[in-house]
């Protein structure tokens, strides 16, 4: 991408309340934490959180990829001497900027702003990459485990249904700006060099639009709510993101859409938990089973019990482990983690009662809190 002259004006930094030091996991964590905030869907008519959306989108298009970045913090350290603008002397900028043995001034400014110096050539807006985009999903814990194939509904821009893009209402088309012979740039003369800056005619396209769209006013883009088809792999997790390439924003003068990544939200299964790929589940016993043991029966996920093996003087508790009873993912199948709890009987029957204070006057040997010395 080649530096815009904007990058001088706008602090991308500042945009995103981050340090020119941030890491790239720093610049995420912002970008999608702005994002929410001030999303059109969330702010429904509110035109100053839509104008600052569209703002952290450009800040975060530019600083969340590390050549853009790299590029953008050169353009800022240079500062406007560089480029010949009011306040600084070319050859001492700000930031220590000189000119080399044998450097071309007008090169040089070229490949600064992407453009042509005084020797001409293309420029203009280019291609632009469209933007990445979010959506959630909900799903029930059988159907996260198991994989579904469902869809996602989200609003978001999209190429026009009606010009497909183009701009034009049906039955035209675009033609060729005259001001600036389709090159998106005019130049401005500067002394022993000249500036390209975007075409004030066509805005930068190279082509002038006539009529336009009636639907998205020559843009080529609409906003609209879309479905978008996915299959959910076996074993998604909560909070997992999964990626739909070319399904997010439209690209700009015939660049790629961008991405679209879902983000799983599972919801809680009433008997089950999951721990990685294990499952864990809470089994109630008998103070009878525990103490003497048993056979019981016990749920899995896949709907078919098995029986689980319950030794004599088994503490509440203890964790059983059923091999293969877990969640199957493509890294691997987890376990059951079955855990015993000792019921404790709220109400008793009188024979219940009179067989407990039999068992109690039959105990004999230690206390079990003799170890604690009172």
């Amino acid at each position: 991408m080649a530096p815009q002259r904007e990058w001088f004006e706008k602090d991308y930094y500042r945009v995103l309340g981050v340090s020119e030091t941030a890491t790239a996991k720093e610049l995420k964590s912002a970008y999608r934490k702005l994002s929410r905030k001030y999303h059109p869907d969330a702010n429904p008519g509110d035109a100053a959180a839509e104008e600052r959306f569209k703002e952290v989108s450009a800040a975060y298009d530019v600083l969340g990829t590390p050549e853009k970045r790299k590029e953008y913090d050169e353009v800022r350290r240079l500062g406007p001497a560089a480029a010949g603008f009011p306040g600084g002397s070319p050859g001492g900028g700000t930031g220590g900027f000189r000119f080399q043995d044998g450097a071309d001034l007008s090169d040089l400014l070229g490949g600064l702003f992407g453009r042509a110096g005084r020797g001409g050539g293309r420029g203009g807006r280019g291609p632009h990459r469209g933007h990445d985009l979010e959506a959630e999903l909900h799903l029930s814990f059988d159907d996260a485990v198991a994989g579904i194939t469902t869809t996602v509904h989200l609003t978001s821009d999209a190429t026009c249904h009606t010009c497909n893009g183009s701009g034009a209402a049906p039955g035209s088309v675009p033609h060729r700006c005259g001001n600036c012979g389709g090159q998106g740039v005019v130049s401005d003369p500067q002394g022993l060099f000249s500036l390209s800056s975007p075409c004030p005619v066509c805005g930068g396209r190279g082509i002038v639009i006539d009529d336009p769209c009636p639907t998205c006013r020559g843009t080529g883009v609409e906003r609209r709510p879309r479905q978008v088809k996915l299959r959910v792999p076996a074993g998604v997790d909560d909070g997992q993101r999964i990626r739909l390439k070319g399904r997010g924003g439209p690209g700009q003068n015939g660049g790629p859409p961008g991405d679209l990544y879902v983000i799983v939200r599972v919801s809680l299964h009433p008997l089950f938990q999951r721990k990685g790929n294990d499952l864990t589940l809470t089994v109630p016993i008998t103070f009878p089973e525990a103490t003497l043991g048993a056979d019981i029966a016990v749920p899995t996920l896949d709907g078919s019990p098995v029986t689980l093996r319950i030794p004599p003087g088994t503490r509440s508790g203890r964790t059983f482990r059923v091999k293969g009873k877990g969640v199957v993912t493509p890294k691997g199948t987890g376990d059951l983690l079955a855990m015993v709890e000792v019921a404790v009987p709220s109400k008793l029957s009188s024979a219940e009662r009179k067989a407990l204070e039999a068992f109690q006057a039959a105990s004999v040997g230690a206390s079990p809190r003799e170890h604690l010395g009172v």
